[in-house]
């Protein structure tokens, strides 16, 4: 157990190393030979080193220090830990490294230098750290007041960004925005993964031969939970079983034939699921791409 719980916290620290890498790649190769800004603390170190002979590294460590201390009383201990020894090291990183600039194309700029820093935060991230400290003023504001953490951020890189209008210049702005739309966009998907979920909710008077067709043609697994009566279309409803699963959205339409075939008018409630753990979901998936690379073979 003790060896076990050694090796996770190896492979996290390496995963954030990895990270860290990733993000100083975006930050050095790409934004900053081109004074291109990333929304969040990021965006802040970017602009003021773009005014003032400041050296980048000490600006991301210095502005991350309010929202450290901020996290201290909102998060675990442990991940602002993290957070610390992973901003130094993106500090260090970036000090140290020696990337030519890539390209001079600006669109080219935005989207891979957006791509590099989400990659590298979502990988921190999901490994229990942060590389930006705006993600923990957003926690703070939203258990203060309940606004959304979406909404915090968004409201605090529009002032951000409306700043860089007015001291640099709107294009350079326009280009941010687009750069702080990847970076964004690629850190959710490093976090939640490349596979789509969909949860089902199934009810229905055909109930027994339903759930039977999911389980043999669909090969997935499924929860089911009775249901008292209630009044429809058709009038007062009989007592029945809901039928509950998860399935990779690739597989909706399959689905939606086998309940059609049994039971046109059964009532099918979807919904996201970003990410599942364990369970015959798990085994489902998993034989899913055993048969698809049998297949390329």
């Amino acid at each position: 157990m003790k060896h076990t719980k050694t090796f996770r916290l190896i492979s996290e620290y390496f995963q954030i190393a990895f990270g860290i890498i990733l993000a100083s790649i975006g930050l050095k190769a790409f934004l900053l030979p081109n004074d291109f800004l990333d929304g969040g603390v990021t965006g802040i170190a970017l602009l003021v080193r773009s005014q003032f002979d400041i050296n980048i590294s000490i600006l991301l460590v210095a502005f991350s220090i309010p929202f450290l201390i901020l996290g201290y009383y909102t998060v675990s201990k442990r991940i602002v830990v993290k957070s610390i020894i992973s901003i130094i090291g993106l500090a260090l990183f970036i000090q140290f490294e020696n990337f030519g600039t890539i390209t001079e194309d600006k669109l080219l700029i935005s989207i891979f230098g957006g791509l590099f820093l989400g990659a590298g935060i979502g990988i921190a991230i999901r490994n229990g750290s942060v590389l930006d400290g705006s993600e923990i003023l957003g926690i703070y504001l939203n258990d203060r007041f309940g606004f959304s953490i979406g909404q915090i951020i968004l409201f605090f890189n529009i002032i951000l960004f409306s700043i860089t209008a007015y001291v640099i210049s709107v294009e350079v702005a326009l280009y941010s925005i687009l750069t702080y739309i990847v970076t964004a966009k690629v850190t959710d998907l490093t976090i939640e993964g490349f596979e789509d979920f969909i949860g089902v909710t199934i009810v229905s008077k055909e109930y027994m031969p339903i759930k039977t067709a999911i389980m043999k043609e669909l090969g997935a697994g499924l929860t089911t939970y009775k249901g008292s009566k209630g009044f429809g279309s058709q009038g007062e409803q009989e007592d029945f079983d809901i039928i509950h699963t998860i399935i990779n959205r690739i597989d909706i339409k399959k689905m939606h034939r086998i309940v059609d075939d049994i039971d046109r008018n059964a009532f099918i409630v979807e919904f996201d699921v970003n990410s599942v753990k364990g369970g015959v979901l798990r085994n489902y998936l998993d034989k899913k791409k055993n048969k698809k690379l049998h297949k390329l073979q």
